[in-house]
């Protein structure tokens, strides 16, 4: 069975951007770079919110045809148009981007089902909202973390929630510390 695992870049105060939704906070250079691409060996199915989605569907197919894009940027960018992706949204009426499948209601059985499929695993990228909604349906398996030496005081976070008091305990699987002062930790679920 795949699991579901969030990446995240998060600040120090546990913020996934700042206050205007922004991510020039995050200390992105060629190891975080790496790092990156780490991840993305793991994942069978990138998982979107709607927000995420949108700006990933309107940079990464730009990329296919661009003349100055790294070689990176277009490998990255064939991945992303072949590969199967999911985007969790309410208020969507369809996804355009290639292979796109648009989750609108039945969240929980849906993500179920995709996790009960053979291959690698589903991974959420950033999309705070989302997160905090797979995580309050009990659907997050494991966390990729990348804590930024950076303390934002306010912005989005996928963590702060609505004051109930319910605490979600985790096991620390593997961490280490990037040369800028990123700690990239893996933890799993609790159960």
């Amino acid at each position: 069975m795949r699991k579901l695992v969030l990446f995240m870049h998060v600040s120090l105060d546990g913020y996934a951007s700042d206050s205007n939704g922004g991510l020039g906070w995050i200390p992105y250079n060629e190891e975080l770079e790496k790092y990156a691409a780490e991840v993305v060996a793991e994942v069978g199915i990138p998982v979107y919110g709607r927000t995420t989605y949108r700006m990933m569907e309107s940079y990464w197919p730009t990329m296919l045809d661009d003349p100055d894009a790294s070689k990176h940027e277009t490998e990255h960018a064939k991945w992303l148009q072949d590969v199967k992706k999911v985007v969790i949204s309410g208020s969507m009426d369809k996804a355009e981007w290639n292979n796109t499948q648009l989750i609108k209601d039945n969240i929980a059985e849906e993500i179920k089902t995709l996790k009960a499929q053979p291959g690698k695993n589903l991974v959420i990228f950033g999309s705070p909202g989302a997160a905090k909604t797979l995580l309050e349906l009990g659907l997050i398996d494991e966390f990729l973390l990348t804590i930024c030496p950076v303390i934002l005081g306010d912005g989005k976070s996928v963590f702060h929630g609505d004051g109930n008091g319910e605490k979600t305990k985790l096991k620390l699987l593997s961490s280490r510390t990037l040369d800028s002062g990123i700690i990239a930790a893996r933890y799993e679920l609790e159960k």
